[in-house]
């Protein structure tokens, strides 16, 4: 009995011995760290929100197979927002109370950020936005930090660039054209501004509800006016309506775009084509010879690999870099603070510089980047709508600024 015994003990011991340490490695990686937020993954801006998400997925398998942060796996926790600002407090609020994330993300754009900060705030949370601007002007939230290149005076930054090209260029007058929405007015704010400081003429000033299919009289309003340039701040479907609009009765500006959110997306610049050429416009990545940021090339092959099952930006030039750079400033900053505590989390990232595939990130003490990076491109020699040559430098020139100008502007 006793042999019995011994056998069955030795046989017994090297199992418990595994049992005991994958419990010890258990404990010691601790929880998955989850990273909440809402998404437009259905609604009109489906095609942007699921292109994040794929950013967002590689980000989160690469640090997992990397072995995590601070040793512990991380976890994306996720909500449809259906493109609807009303859902997000709601959504927020779940992340918080129900699904306790540790780090939250907005949702894409101004429209879709701002209703998630009262609800975020109150909790302290770190929150990085995604291309929404100036939301963080009302809240003054310290842990807020916004993944958008537009720099600390945002509303006047994100136009400056246009008017500084047509200030070069000896233009005196100026049409303003925007969407009835919380970024469209914003960027008009900003470009009036701009006009009225650099000291250009407004001859036309109009804005547009939502949902706005025919702009031919917006068109033709302009038009009469005869301004030297045009700036028009509108959302993708408004973007395609205006440029048809624009060549329909012939309507032609020396210089026109300037913040238009649509032709910087793949499926737009197909639908789009030769309507876009000569068009300038904000952008923020272009791959032109003066934008070669680390990682970058590598982590636009391995979406596209990805994109090419259909449902998402085929290009993903736009958005998913900086969504993944988010999360690079995640990790980089819970790794050098040593903590997810949002109070030490939060200074540290008020401090420090992150290297991420976008290039080098510092924040202001507002939350938006120390130093302004809004790109203007001229787009030149479309020809038809095939997607390839989307993917040529040339098709791409950046005027502005001129430290990455890749060529001059042409009217």
């Amino acid at each position: 009995m006793m042999r019995i015994l011994s056998a069955l003990g030795r046989a017994i011991a090297p199992a418990l011995l595994c049992i005991l340490a994958f419990a010890a490695s258990a404990a010691a990686e601790g929880p998955p760290i989850r990273i909440g937020f809402s998404m437009p993954l259905s609604g009109p801006l489906a095609s942007t929100g699921k292109a994040v998400l794929v950013a967002y997925k590689m980000w989160e398998e690469e640090a997992n197979d990397a072995g995590g942060v601070l040793g512990r796996k991380v976890e994306l926790v996720y909500y449809d927002d259906q493109s609807n600002p009303s859902l997000v407090p709601g959504i927020y609020a779940k992340l918080l109370d129900v699904d306790k994330v540790d780090v939250v993300l907005g949702s894409y754009g101004t429209n879709l950020t701002a209703p998630a900060l009262p609800a975020v705030v109150p909790k302290g949370k770190v929150f990085f936005g995604l291309f929404a601007l100036a939301v963080n002007d009302e809240f003054r939230y310290p842990n807020y930090f916004s993944m958008f290149p537009a720099g600390p005076d945002s509303v006047r930054e994100f136009s400056r660039g246009y008017f500084d090209l047509a200030k070069g260029a000896g233009l005196t007058s100026v049409a303003i054209v925007s969407a009835d929405t919380d970024f469209a007015k914003k960027a008009a704010d900003g470009a009036r501004e701009n006009a009225k400081a650099m000291g250009f003429k407004i001859v036309y000033e109009r804005s547009y509800p939502p949902g706005t299919v025919d702009f031919s009289p917006i068109m033709r309003g302009v038009l009469a006016s005869s301004p030297d340039f045009v700036y028009v701040a509108s959302y993708p479907p408004d973007s395609v309506g205006i440029l048809r609009a624009k060549k329909e009765i012939g309507l032609k500006p020396r210089m026109f775009g300037g913040g238009m959110v649509g032709p910087q997306y793949g499926a737009l610049k197909m639908q789009l084509g030769e309507l876009l050429n000569d068009v300038v416009n904000y952008d923020f990545y272009v791959p032109a010879p003066t934008m070669h940021f680390a990682g970058i090339e590598e982590f636009l092959r391995r979406y596209q690999e990805r994109a090419s099952e259909g449902g998402v930006d085929p290009l993903g030039y736009f958005v998913p870099p900086f969504a993944y750079a988010n999360l690079q400033v995640f990790a980089q900053a819970a790794k050098a603070a040593g903590s997810l505590q949002s109070e030490t989390l939060g200074q540290y990232i008020r401090g420090a510089q992150f290297s991420t595939i976008v290039g080098t990130i510092r924040f202001a003490e507002n939350g938006e980047w120390a130093v302004p990076r809004i790109l203007q491109v001229q787009f030149r020699g479309i020809s038809g709508n095939g997607l390839q040559q989307f993917k040529d430098a040339n098709t791409y020139v950046v005027v502005y600024p001129h430290e990455l100008a890749s060529g001059d502007l042409r009217m």
